[in-house]
């Protein structure tokens, strides 16, 4: 593939010119499968939508509409699009996508980047493929039934002919463009590139520093912020002496940001901005700030006494959210089993903090942002600065990190309120703490659940209660239960075949920004089920894959058919992502398979086991601990089998699922954050620690061979690590942690 030194931001005006030189070329939009693609020929003020781009240069170029984070959809993009167009990889060009709401959802969050556009990216190089071969015919004279396509170009085989895609290209960009219903597909057999591991395409710049991402952006006269914003949500600038600061040199001025109002959404938080010549100095000024800040509502949040609370709600009776079968009224004691399960609040942590750099003018706004959703930066940007939104142009930078937090894009709306200002580029830098004190958090929560058992120790009925402030009361003021797209995530849709199941949802009243984080409600859900799993698994004294065998019942598609509530399956379809029991028994069988090759428990050692469904794909995970008899815990080795229907990049799917694990122990061993007076108290990664190489265990991943509709990666391998790891903790040592993170009982 040809190097790829920058993140290229690339207009129809720059594509024109990059091809200006051999003066055309064939485009495609995506679009072009809801109304006609466009060609490079027509029309050269249009921006392209997510579109092939062949020039006479003989190179692909196409735009991802998605964001980079390391995950490699700019990668697996382009391999779905060079099967169907049979392009030689190495001459094949990425080019990043602007905001544009004619490419659909450009919200790289959900892990849906590829299962969203898989078929739409087939049916691209499809077109394409079919363009240039009309091309080839007309140019030769044959029928098109004669011409076909093979490794960068089209050949005629009884005349011998063959062509290159660039000699096509322009004469291909006049072709009429084929229906979809009337494209061939390549079958799966015949695959190249869906289904090789290959490399990321901005791997050698992330590797030698040449990459883009939002802290190298440098514009002519650029200015520097460094925010101060109110400690506890809803407070705002009660007083400011900024005399000291403004005493530092570098410092161009200091500006009071106005308070949010109403639900926070992703407006700018207020507080007070430094504005300076460089970064450094913007700090500087900052901390000689002296600001003192009003009561707010929240400005008594205490999250130990909020979890007990939490813990004493979801003991209580809450609203009914699923219910199969009859309702328990009567549970005996000596035939029930009771836990409760407590996550704090969390925090991303992304190695790269929230940037944006913005730049306004009297005819509109240009950002360049470490941005998970562009189309959300655009929207937010033109509101706060009474804007169309076409006047808002959204540069996509490499992204260092996101998990979920760079998909809310309050950081942009800050640049771009500064920058009107003062009438100057400006960038907007978090710092760590910035980012710890003052961002979206993943909620805190508390979930119960009993089991009734039988004469012969086998369960017969499921109550389980959850209860977590919900990310719509981000959104919206007075939100107290969770929403129902929350619940299907890990807690309403766990597909137990129990005769007698209830599921309730407690209320929660929100203190802090609740936002989506990795694999977002599933880390609270994963670890409450996963762990009750093991519990009933020891109390009927059977093996946890056993229990979870029993549960489960026999290979089935689960509907939730007449079950009081109406499953989202994370937006997808049930017939083409179905709940589907047979594959949860395929991960978990995978697993079993590879423990038993695995060490053995020593002394002091257990294994532990879990598995989960979430973004439609199946996950399980085995662990083994060590802990010594001073309580120092050391994970040995981790085993994963997911199931992730048809795979694009194994090599990514790979380096995900192995992500997966290591954030999954991150949160569930170390990550904690806590309120006092409404305050954040953790500040770094001194007290807020992501997973060191030390504690990293040996992992092997195993991917399931499947046909299925390609399904989510980036986050299903992380809900099942946590009970996966207190679980290997209770088989070690015979305790059960039923609260995160681990390390408020032994040491990590």
């Amino acid at each position: 593939m040809s190097t790829f030194t920058a993140v290229e931001n690339i207009s129809r005006r720059d594509v024109l010119k990059l091809f200006g030189a051999v003066g055309g070329g064939l485009a495609l939009g995506a679009s072009g499968l809801t109304w006609s693609p466009m060609a490079l020929a027509q029309d050269k003020e249009a921006r392209l939508n997510l579109f092939i781009a062949i020039g006479e240069d003989d190179k692909v170029y196409l735009t991802c509409h998605r964001s980079e984070m390391g995950q490699g959809i700019r990668t697996g993009i382009l391999q779905v699009l060079a099967e169907e167009l049979e392009a030689d990889w190495d001459k094949i060009v990425p080019i990043q996508g602007l905001a544009d709401k004619r490419y659909a959802s450009q919200n790289t969050d959900g892990s849906r980047s590829i299962r969203e556009n898989y078929d739409r990216m087939r049916q691209m190089g499809a077109m394409a493929r079919t363009m240039l071969e009309q091309a080839a015919a007309a140019r030769w004279k044959v029928p098109v039934s004669e011409v076909y396509t093979a490794s960068h170009k089209v050949l005629h085989a009884k005349s011998g002919r063959s062509a290159k895609f660039g000699e096509l290209a322009l004469a291909a960009s006049k072709q009429p463009v084929p229906a979809v219903e009337s494209l061939t597909f390549k079958e799966v057999k015949d695959f190249k590139q869906i289904g090789a591991s290959r490399q990321i395409v901005d791997m050698d710049a992330m590797l030698s520093g040449s990459a883009i991402y939002g802290y190298d952006i440098k514009l002519d006269g650029m200015l520097y912020a460094s925010i101060m914003r109110p400690p506890v949500l809803g407070s705002d600038v009660a007083s400011l002496d900024d005399t000291a600061a403004r005493k530092v040199a570098g410092v161009v001025d200091v500006y009071r940001l106005p308070a949010a109002k109403g639900a926070p959404a992703f407006q700018a938080l207020g507080g007070v901005a430094v504005i300076a010549t460089n970064t450094w100095s913007a700090l500087e000024g900052r901390k000689a700030l002296k600001v003192t800040w009003t009561q707010a509502d929240n400005s008594q949040h205490d999250s130990s006494l909020y979890l007990k609370e939490l813990v004493e709600r979801v003991q209580q009776s809450g609203n009914v959210v699923r219910q199969a079968g009859e309702e328990i009224k009567h549970w005996p004691e000596a035939n029930t089993l009771k836990a409760v399960y407590t996550v704090p609040y969390l925090i991303h942590s992304s190695i790269e903090p929230p940037v944006a750099t913005a730049h306004v003018t009297e005819k509109g706004c240009e950002i360049w942002a470490s941005t998970q959703t562009p189309q959300s930066t655009q929207q937010n940007v033109a509101a706060a600065l009474g804007m169309e939104e076409d006047a808002i142009k959204v540069n996509v930078t490499l992204l260092g990190g996101g998990f979920g937090r760079k998909s809310k894009p309050d950081f942009s709306v800050e640049a771009a309120l500064l920058s009107k200002q003062f009438k100057r580029p400006i960038k907007v830098s978090w710092s760590r703490e910035d980012e710890i004190q003052n961002g979206y958090y993943h909620a805190i929560s508390a979930q119960s659940y009993q089991a009734l058992f039988d004469a012969n120790n086998k369960p017969t009925a499921l109550l389980a209660r959850t209860g977590f402030p919900s990310i719509s009361s981000t959104f919206a003021e007075g939100v107290e239960y969770p929403s129902g797209g929350e619940l299907d995530l890990g807690f309403v849709d766990v597909p137990f075949a129990l005769p007698n199941l209830r599921y309730e949802a407690v209320k929660a009243q929100a203190h802090s920004r609740i936002g989506w984080m990795r694999s977002v409600c599933n880390i609270q859900h994963g670890f409450s089920v996963g762990s009750f799993v093991d519990e009933m698994a020891h109390r009927s004294q059977v093996s946890c894959p056993a229990m979870w065998r029993s549960l489960l019942g026999e290979a089935r598609r689960e509907t939730f058919t007449d079950q009081q509530f109406k499953y989202g399956n994370y937006g997808e379809d049930l017939d083409r992502h179905p709940v589907d029991v047979s594959r949860y028994l395929g991960v978990i069988d995978a697993v079993e398979k590879a423990q038993a090759k695995a060490p053995k428990a020593g002394k002091n050692q257990g294994w532990g086991f879990a598995v989960h469904r979430s973004f439609v794909s199946y996950v399980a995970v085995a662990m083994l601990v060590e802990v010594s008899e001073d309580k120092q815990l050391k994970v040995l080795n981790a085993i994963a089998a997911i199931d992730a229907g048809t795979i694009v990049n194994p090599d990514r799917v790979k380096a995900q699922t192995e992500g997966a694990i290591v954030f999954g122990l991150s949160l569930a061993l170390m990550g904690e954050i806590t309120y006092k007076e409404g305050k954040v108290q953790q500040s770094n990664f001194h007290d807020y620690p992501l997973l060191r190489i030390p504690q990293t265990p040996d992992i092997e991943i195993i991917i399931i061979a499947s046909d299925a509709a390609p399904a989510g990666v980036g986050e299903p391998g992380v809900p099942p690590v946590a009970p996966s790891l207190t679980n290997a903790i209770f088989a070690a040592t015979g305790q059960r942690i039923r609260d995160l993170p681990v390390s408020k009982l032994l040491r990590v």
